[in-house]
């Protein structure tokens, strides 16, 4: 099958990361888009299409159009279809390029949920990235009636949902949490070479086996980091990039699967993602299998993400992640490079646009020391919910 791009990312903007004090997201985010337009030559004129997703702390809304000054645009929305959003953004700006309803379109995430030491703004921010379903002292708040079962017996916050799916995986398939540990390390040796990144000290598995618990089996180094901050993507359509400064990387698929939980005994949703229903979509539309992909940039919101996600796209059976995972195949050298900039866990957390961005910067071939050598077909995933929500794009060098 001929493979036709969709559309190409011309621009990507990324400002400072992680302990970023006194800045608001307007202005995180703001910063953002102008340096994307200023990688992409672009003037702020030429763009008549905003796509915003905002964060945990919901710090930009519609308002982010007139706080830029960006006049007479042609298409614009505040989404959040969660960690899945980033890809959803280029999704629906592709289908607008191609379709003539604009010509260039910024999506943009940002979030400020770190306040300085002494400050409150993020104290009920806990490992994992998401807000907790309490007051902000660990405890989760009053739900009254059956709406609050759960949370009495204490399944609240993101963390232990995902702990509850990555036990599932374990006792369904053995997986262990050295296992889990090996995804945390190739990362973590991937962020190393990667300037932008919070953690750059090497880890070792006997590293991530030491770290405190947040809620077993899930050790601290499962978990992914808070950070604050902003990436913005520009997109057009093929035609249009080829007159653009910067090097394009070019959308060849498009793809999103959201399963739905019944909550019900045997419902396979926490062994089983969107992914699986995506896979399908994505891979059909250049005609490839996960044989044919070079490189991953997996959402990573816990290192039991990253297994469940290579299952379902096919790199290897269900139940196999464990074993797959090891031996540093993950990492710097290993057969598949997955998460080359440190992901998530070791990066920084910008829900889709972690995996987002260093998609963009691996199919452009600016990954400086980090930079893989075989990119044609860069694998770009987002996760949402508790594994309830995914989207998924391909990106290359090349438009066919």
């Amino acid at each position: 099958m001929a493979r036709q791009a969709k559309s190409a990312i011309v621009g990507l903007g990324i400002t400072e990361m992680g302990k970023v004090y006194g800045r608001s997201g307007t202005s995180l985010a703001l910063q953002a888009i102008n340096l994307a337009l200023a990688d992409a030559a672009l003037k702020k004129e030429d763009l008549d299409g905003l796509l915003i997703n905002a964060g945990i702390t919901n710090s930009i809304g519609l308002n982010l159009q007139n706080a830029g000054g960006f006049k007479d645009l042609r298409l614009l929305n505040h989404m959040n279809a969660a960690g899945s959003t980033a890809c959803q953004m280029v999704q629906y700006a592709s289908m607008a390029v191609q379709n003539g309803m604009a010509n260039y379109v910024a999506c943009v995430f940002a979030d400020t949920p770190l306040a300085a030491p002494g400050a409150s703004a993020g104290a009920a921010y806990g490992t994992g990235g998401a807000r907790a379903a309490g007051s902000g002292n660990g405890r989760p708040a009053g739900i009254p009636g059956f709406a609050g079962l759960n949370a009495h017996y204490g399944y609240f916050g993101v963390n232990i949902g995902y702990a509850m799916a990555a036990r599932r995986h374990m006792a369904q398939f053995g997986t262990t949490s050295e296992q889990f540990g090996a995804i945390a390390v190739a990362e973590r040796d991937w962020a190393v070479k990667n300037e932008r990144a919070q953690m750059r000290t090497p880890m070792t598995i006997e590293d991530h086996q030491a770290s405190r618990y947040i809620v077993e089996p899930l050790h601290l180094l499962d978990c992914c980091l808070v950070s604050n901050g902003a990436v913005a993507v520009i997109v057009t359509s093929v035609e249009r990039a080829a007159g653009v400064k910067s090097a394009p990387a070019y959308v060849l698929a498009m793809a999103q699967g959201h399963p739905g939980d019944s909550r019900a005994a045997g419902d396979p949703h926490e062994v089983s993602t969107g992914a699986a229903i995506a896979r399908e979509t994505l891979y059909g539309q250049v005609g490839i299998t996960a044989k044919d992909i070079d490189a991953c940039e997996l959402y990573d919101c816990y290192t039991y993400t990253v297994l469940v996600t290579l299952e379902d796209y096919g790199f290897c059976a269900k139940g196999e992640g464990g074993a797959f995972v090891e031996g540093g195949r993950l990492g710097p050298g290993g057969s598949l490079p997955t998460n080359t900039g440190g992901g998530e866990l070791s990066a920084y957390y910008m829900w889709g646009m972690t995996p987002m961005s260093e998609g963009v910067i691996q199919a452009r071939g600016g990954g400086g020391e980090r930079q893989i050598t075989k990119n044609d077909l860069v694998l770009v995933t987002g996760n949402g919910g508790i594994l309830d929500y995914h989207a998924s794009i391909i990106l290359s060098p090349r438009p066919s």
